[in-house]
């Protein structure tokens, strides 16, 4: 069974999960969607869709589409995703799926309503580096006390990963935060029960907070310290350092070393060593064998709790 998939949004992301699909031998990509046209076509012609859409209406009534991958700007999740499950189709949406819990708990409730595949863009599950670790946690070897992540970017005017301009504006605590949120209770396998954050000063054009603290517990005691920065003029990324029982770990995206800088190979843990392509892979595997993926939007839920909780906190 061959699934037939469609990307919306083109921008830095929807070209990853693009390059992705063309890895999966199960996936078709069958259309994609954005925007401004000539972008569309320019894309689908590269990557061989038989047809470009500007109106997702249009795209969802195709019968022969199985799936939807949306990366779209951030205040199109939730009503896209809504869009999707209510046209029968399965959807992976990018980080966050929405900006607000009472949009997420939606989803949830008609994910669950349907009973159709949705899930999260939540990577960091998918990360080889992520993936090694959780395999220890999971045979009792490693046990997390502290995660120290840090969370950075140079991003004082509104650009995207390939350093275009944006048409709509980047959240610390939505998107950002969300990652690491999320990964703490997956890592941990533990319920979240305290969170705190402050903000730095709101940049005065685009209204939001361009630092960010946050410290989290979990049930069983470990903690979690999360530094975000859109003003941090330095090495750029996420770095996550655990910091265990018997060891310490940082993990770089899809890499990983231990306390000391010697690499770990990360490189059998899973099929790909692309964490975005074993999430795609995974949105695939789960519309073939009818069952619950890893990173659905009823797993991470809790996470939306907590970034909830910390929005009322900051008073946004």
């Amino acid at each position: 069974m061959t699934v037939n998939i469609a990307v919306v949004g083109l921008g830095a992301f929807g070209i990853k999960h693009l390059d992705a699909l063309a890895n999966i031998e199960d996936a078709n990509i069958k259309y994609v969607a954005h925007s401004k046209l000539p972008v569309a076509e320019e894309v689908a012609a590269k990557y061989g869709a038989e047809r470009a859409f500007t109106d997702y209406a249009e795209l969802l009534a195709q019968p022969d589409l199985d799936g939807v991958i949306l990366a779209t700007p951030t205040q199109m999740h939730h009503s896209q995703t809504l869009q999707a499950l209510n046209a029968g189709k399965h959807v992976e949406v990018e980080i966050p799926m929405a900006d607000n819990l009472a949009g997420v708990q939606e989803i949830v409730d008609l994910q669950q309503k349907t009973g159709l595949i949705a899930m999260a863009g939540h990577t960091r599950r998918f990360n080889p580096s992520h993936q090694y670790l959780h395999k220890m946690i999971q045979k009792g070897e490693f046990n997390i006390q502290q995660m120290d992540v840090q969370t950075y970017f140079f991003r004082r005017t509104n650009m995207n990963a390939l350093g275009q301009p944006r048409s709509w504006t980047d959240h610390l605590l939505w998107h950002h935060a969300a990652h690491t949120v999320d990964l703490f209770a997956y890592q941990t396998g533990s319920k979240i029960v305290k969170a705190n954050a402050v903000q730095g000063p709101k940049h005065p054009e685009l209204g939001i907070a361009m630092d960010m603290s946050i410290q989290l517990q979990a049930e069983n005691g470990a903690i979690c310290t999360l530094s975000l920065s859109f003003n941090n003029d330095g090495p750029l990324g996420t770095f996550f350092r655990y910091i265990g029982d018997n060891g310490t770990y940082i993990a770089r995206y899809d890499d990983l070393v231990t306390g000391k800088e010697e690499p770990i190979d990360v490189s059998m843990v899973d099929v790909s060593m692309n964490g975005i392509e074993l999430q795609d892979r995974e949105f695939v595997a789960a519309i073939k064998e009818g069952r619950e993926p890893n990173s659905s939007v009823a797993q991470v839920l809790p996470c939306y709790i907590v970034l909830d909780q910390l929005q009322k906190q900051l008073a946004y």
